[in-house]
């Protein structure tokens, strides 16, 4: 299916209409484009704070283009392989070192070393998760951690306990199981997480394993038969629902999520999604870490800042990344709508202005895991979002009887090493 692209131009106050050219008038004017994937209201905040930018440095005016993610790496792509790509532009993990290694992507290794690009407010390992090959490539514009989302009224109203933090997941299949059972049946305990690359990561990294080493795959197919048969095993006890159910929520739109569906206890997700997964329900949903030693889990970027490789005005480009993360005024306006602000003293003034109350429960539950949380690896290798997708395939082919564990461990090994062969 090939969605129609939401791009939407904005024309205000220090913002004029889009393109992707890269002008400086004979004045001295400067002029940035910027580009991202977003809603709305994510286009207001933005667009409020870059010109906050203008009014401080007149010289400096932007182009911005915004639209839906669907989309939005096609574009990108497009404006790559036509060396158009704007001056500033937002981008994810799943394909960072790909545009490391195209060369797209600017080296900020050496502003944050002089301190042009200031780093020094960021958890350790969130300004590390910005790292390709030992060097600064990117900027967390924010921050995010996987969670488990819970229904807590639910488990109320069976007189359950709560899922808790650091408990295995065998804990949580019988947990779950006793859910469903107290349940009569009509909510299964929790999602099955086995098409989940975030839990399939961090359940490797409790046992001393990545899921990349360096441009290979760091895990082996008795890795993947094993978490296979976990879930395999859920699913015979009733802990989680019947295939045909798990599929719905595979994709991981918050609207078709089994915790708001009433259709499980828990869900598989970021931990900035609860105030999303919130609308979609009256019962009362909590977030606890994914299951297993919270050392796993690492400060993860939900999206980053980059520059373009080819800007004419790379110190302006990073002076804006710089503003953007490291501004209190900008760190107010942007408030969460990315995720937590990845500057720590940000994050703190911006916590006491919440209103939201599951927004104080996800920024809670972030200062909570902070304490646990192990090093951050390196950004995955080019070929992740193909092996996001495989795990999908292959986790669903063992959901429906379509194949054994071992035997969709086995294919899904051999695909994604050819993945990231290529």
């Amino acid at each position: 299916m090939s969605p129609l692209l939401a791009l939407v131009l904005f024309t205000a106050v220090g913002l004029t209409g889009c393109t992707d050219d890269r002008t400086v008038d004979g004045d001295g004017r400067i002029e940035l484009s910027v580009f991202w994937w977003g809603g709305e209201r994510r286009a207001e905040l933005t667009e409020q704070a870059l010109r906050l930018y203008s009014s401080r440095h007149p010289e400096v005016t932007f182009r911005v283009t915004w639209q839906g993610e669907t989309g939005y790496y096609e574009r990108l792509a497009t404006q790559a392989a036509a060396g158009n790509v704007a001056d500033l532009f937002q981008i994810d993990d799943d394909y960072l070192t790909e545009y490391v290694d195209s060369r797209i992507v600017l080296d900020l290794t050496a502003y944050a070393a002089s301190g042009a690009l200031d780093l020094s407010q960021f958890p350790r390992g969130l300004a590390q998760y910005g790292q390709v090959g030992g060097r600064t490539v990117a900027v967390a514009a924010a921050a995010n951690t996987p969670g488990m989302v819970y229904n807590r009224s639910l488990l109320n109203r069976l007189g359950l306990a709560e899922p808790r933090i650091g408990m295995t997941y065998d804990e949580l299949i019988r947990w779950a199981s006793q859910v469903t059972r107290e349940s009569g049946g009509q909510t299964a305990g929790t999602m099955d997480a086995s098409a989940d690359y975030r839990a399939l990561w961090l359940w490797l990294r409790t046992q001393g394993k990545e899921l990349y080493q360096g441009r290979e795959i760091g895990f082996t197919e008795s890795d993947v038969t094993r978490w296979f048969e976990l879930w395999q095993s859920a699913r015979a006890s009733r802990a989680t629902p019947s295939a045909a159910v798990i599929q719905q929520a595979n994709g991981g739109e918050p609207a078709r999520q089994l915790v708001v569906t009433r259709q499980a206890a828990t869900s598989f997700a970021w931990s900035n999604e609860l105030t999303e997964l919130q609308r979609y329900t009256k019962d009362d949903l909590a977030v606890v870490a994914y299951p297993g030693d919270p050392k796993g889990q690492w400060t993860q970027a939900s999206m980053y800042w980059a520059a373009f490789r080819g800007t004419r005005h790379a110190d302006t480009v990073v002076d804006v990344i710089n503003f953007l993360v490291n501004d209190p005024e900008a760190g107010a306006i942007l408030g969460t709508e990315r995720g937590l602000s990845p500057n720590a003293r940000i994050r703190e003034a911006v916590n006491a202005t919440l209103v939201d109350e599951k927004m104080k429960r996800t920024v809670a539950f972030e200062a909570r895991m902070a304490e646990h949380f192990g090093p951050a690896p390196a950004p995955p290798p080019k070929g992740h979002a193909r092996i996001r997708a495989l795990l999908v395939t292959h986790a669903e082919s063992v959901q429906f009887g379509r194949a054994t564990p071992r035997a969709a461990a086995y294919d899904f090994v051999a695909e994604a090493r050819a993945a990231l062969a290529t």
